[in-house]
């Protein structure tokens, strides 16, 4: 069938516009000649409509879906993408939704955040089309269409607003790992509940975090900042044997250089210009209970020397004094770096190091616990109302459907701490008793900057200067490899088209190229 004619005519703006749909039986049937007349939905919608790519997802025999591809794309110079999936019924909701959402991650990470997004409800079955206005209207924004024989392609208008988040079913049994992972542990302290979640990911961690607080070793917390690491070493030291003494908590980013020494040992009265007294350092504060440092990367490598010494020796030695004291403490650390690299690097003592990376908690960012984003919500906004509650003239606030689809929708860089603040915000702004989606476009903090910030650091650098551009290369070319491997979840042949690479060879050898590993 030769390309229509409106697809060449086309001369409108050029803004990326992606069409998402289900292939159909209708479809299959229209590519095989099997109907008469007619180009199917799909076809039918590249050639009223222009799309600059068209996503095909589908569970069809691979055979069906390439010939169908084939001869799709000889309708339209639409780019068209095949993603198969595995459905075990056309009708289930469970298993549509999860392979939907999949491919529209990968596809918004990739399209970035200028792109609009088309949904096609008329192929596939009901559950399918339910699936996509319930996507549309919620999670991942798009435009509805449907093709009918008579009145051709049209937008399919919705006037309401809803909100939902994926709850995984409650039948779902709980994964080998984890119930191994809680065998003969006592039930959860109250400060494990302090940590809301729903979805694997978090659950694994918290099994792990309860299993490491009985045994007296140190733990490393990692995470980006605004990921609960403080949560997680409160509810260690709850949960530990410790429990009884003191929870000293340090930001090692917040001393003075100058002053670490002093800060974490402690010193003697006139060991320097303003001791006027004798005090005791963190370390002695946290005799018998847990020391936790937060932003530990931050510590200056002379004070690293120091504490690997006092933790080998379990004994420190005051400012000032030449008697050492000993101390008994178990060591809770945070970080937002990476610690293995800032060792690579020469910023962090490799000794130091493996003596505090015991017990390793690594903490997802909220970004990808989309199903924990709802009960977070819920549970920021009552602890809002709790703490407000008697301030004078204040509401109790409730949060609408669109507001509350904002909020899942936004990609939170600052994490469960960007969201509460969010929250905040939107609860002082609104005077009623509801936050409405104009108070919570008010609150939320614009996500452009950081992507601005980000062209500037890799574009605005000076010429000279130690530029390095065969590095600078290799650096971003590391980065967008390994975040195109890990969205097409090894499948390089997706991955080498969200890169913009040919072929899977070439995805291949720039890998080996830039030492990215699979």
């Amino acid at each position: 069938m030769a390309p229509c004619l409106q697809c060449f005519l086309y001369t409108g703006p050029m803004a990326l516009t992606v069409l998402v749909t289900w292939i159909g039986n209708t479809d299959l049937r229209t590519a095989r000649g099997e109907v008469p007349s007619g180009r199917g939905p799909i076809g039918q919608a590249v050639c009223d409509r222009r799309f600059d790519e068209v996503h095909l997802v589908s569970d069809h025999p691979k055979a069906a879906e390439q010939s169908y591809v084939h001869w799709l794309q000889g309708l339209a110079e639409s780019k068209t993408h095949l993603h198969h999936v595995r459905l075990s019924g056309p009708t289930e909701f469970r298993e549509i939704y999860e392979a939907v959402v999949g491919v529209l991650t990968e596809l918004r990470n990739a399209a970035g955040p200028d792109a609009r997004f088309v949904y096609h409800l008329s192929p596939g079955t009901p559950a399918m089309a339910a699936v996509w206005i319930l996507l549309a209207k919620t999670a991942f924004p798009a435009e509805l269409i449907e093709s009918l024989p008579e009145k051709g392609v049209r937008t399919v208008s919705f006037p309401f607003e809803i909100s939902a988040d994926y709850v995984p079913a409650a039948s779902q049994p709980t994964s080998d790992e984890i119930v191994r992972l809680t065998q003969g542990l006592p039930p959860e302290v109250p400060e494990f509940d302090a940590i809301v979640h729903r979805r694997h990911a978090m659950k694994k961690v918290v099994a792990q975090a309860r299993r490491v607080a009985l045994h007296d070793v140190p733990v490393l917390i990692q995470g980006e900042s605004g990921t609960g690491k403080e949560l997680f070493a409160r509810a260690i030291h709850a949960s530990s044997e410790r429990a009884k003494g003191p929870f000293v908590e340090v930001n090692c980013g917040a001393i003075p250089p100058e002053l670490v020494e002093a800060e974490f040992f402690g010193h003697t009265k006139g060991a320097f210009t303003g001791a006027a007294e004798a005090k005791a350092g963190y370390l002695e504060a946290a005799e018998g209970g847990t020391l936790f440092l937060d932003e530990v990367g931050e510590l200056p490598l002379p004070a690293q020397v120091k504490l690997l010494r006092s933790l080998q020796e379990r004994s420190i030695q005051r400012v000032g004094s030449t008697k050492p004291r000993q101390v008994d403490f178990r060591v809770v650390t945070a970080t937002n770096r990476n610690l293995l690299e800032e060792v690579s690097e020469g910023r962090f003592r490799e000794d130091l190091f493996h003596r505090l990376a015991v017990g390793v908690l690594n903490l997802p960012p909220l970004r990808d616990r989309p199903g924990d984003v709802g009960p977070l919500i819920d549970y920021g906004l009552s602890r809002i109302n709790q703490e407000a509650a008697h301030r004078p003239g204040w509401v109790h606030k409730k949060i609408s459907a669109g507001a509350r689809n904002l909020l899942l929708q936004h990609r939170w860089p600052g994490n469960i701490r960007e969201l509460f603040n969010t929250l905040s915000r939107a609860a002082i702004w609104t005077a009623g008793d509801t936050i409405q989606s104009d108070d919570m476009r008010q609150a939320l903090l614009p996500l452009t900057r950081g992507a601005k910030d980000g062209r500037d650091v890799i574009l605005g650098r000076p010429l000279g200067d130690g530029l390095d551009l065969p590095a600078l290369l290799a650096e971003v070319a590391q980065h967008y490899l390994k975040q195109a491997y890990d969205a097409a979840k090894g499948n390089k042949s997706v991955a080498c088209r969200l890169v913009g690479l040919p072929s899977y060879q070439t995805f291949t050898n720039w890998m080996k190229k830039y030492g990215v590993e699979s």
